[in-house]
């Protein structure tokens, strides 16, 4: 053990904190490093989005239980009414990109080539999902 990690150690920083000095390291609060298994990502922009507006739903649900819990506290129902109002917001958000995405997703789309002599509309593919 060096020097430097039993200074850590004595005045309470764990040495898990030091070794990326000022760098973001995104970790929980146990400490568990992110990792992209984290995301849900699917492939499909619908998919995605409705996990999303899940989310955005879940954390509203979770600042009204910690209102309902610290009433007494008026500086601290403020700011829950704060967050909870910009979870509000996001969920509006991206129930505006669900509904773009689903409205362009619906157009039919053709694709044209360049040779103005053989000049022909090309559906995305053959399989009839147009």
């Amino acid at each position: 053990m060096k020097d430097e990690d039993i200074v850590i150690e004595v005045v309470g920083i764990n040495t898990k904190h030091t070794p990326h000095g000022v760098d973001v390291y995104p970790q929980s609060a146990a400490g568990t490093p992110f990792t992209a298994a984290y995301i849900a990502a699917k492939g499909d922009p619908v998919a995605n989005l409705t996990e999303n507006l899940a989310a955005e739903q879940k954390a509203r649900a979770t600042y009204e239980k910690l209102i309902d819990l610290c009433c007494d506290d008026r500086d601290v129902v403020d700011v829950l009414k704060y967050l909870r109002e910009r979870e509000i917001v996001h969920f509006q958000r991206f129930g505006e990109a669900l509904n773009s995405v689903q409205d362009k997703l619906a157009q039919r789309r053709f694709y044209m080539n360049n040779c103005p002599e053989n000049v022909q509309k090309l559906t995305d593919c053959e399989c009839g999902r147009n």
